[in-house]
Parts: structure tokens; sequence; C-alpha cells
């Protein structure tokens, strides 16, 4: 449930990355978030709490704004099953 959501996010700025060479910030992925609350396919989002939902944000914004400065490779979704 929760890796589907965390995979939308980074899928959406991947596409738009790599498509349109534009950046997502913090605020528009928190405003995304905030419409697939809205969506009957995610409606489970709302089952939980919106604090670990946007640290997720904050930790994805901090992997993008790393790779954007240099500083690290393009993040990657690790999955718990994979022993990271």
């Amino acid at each position: 449930m929760y890796a589907s959501s965390t995979t939308k996010r980074a899928s959406a700025r991947t596409t738009a990355w790599y498509e349109n060479k534009e950046r997502v910030s913090y605020k528009q992925t928190s405003a995304m978030l905030t419409s697939w609350k809205k969506q009957e396919d995610l409606d489970f989002l709302t089952e939980v709490s919106s604090v670990p939902l946007q640290q997720s944000l904050r930790h994805l914004q901090t992997a993008f704004t790393n790779f954007f400065g240099g500083v690290a490779q393009y993040p990657n979704f690790k999955k718990k099953r994979m022993g990271w």
C-alpha cells in the first residue's frame, strides 16, 4: 500500500525529469499527494496519518536535491524485502 504511493511520487518526479527536464518541488508533490488522497483507487492514503506521508515527501525532496546538486546518484526506490 504505502510503497505504491511512494513509487507514484517518485514516478511523477522521474517522468518530469526524463521527459521534460524539469524539477518537481516539495510543494508540488505535496499538492499531488492531496489530490491522490481524493482518488478512489488511492483511498488507502486517507487511512494513515499524514505525518509519515509528508516525511516521505521530505526524504524524497532531500534525495532529489542531492541528485541535482551532484552529491548523489539518481534516487532509487528501495523495498524492505531487498535487504537495504
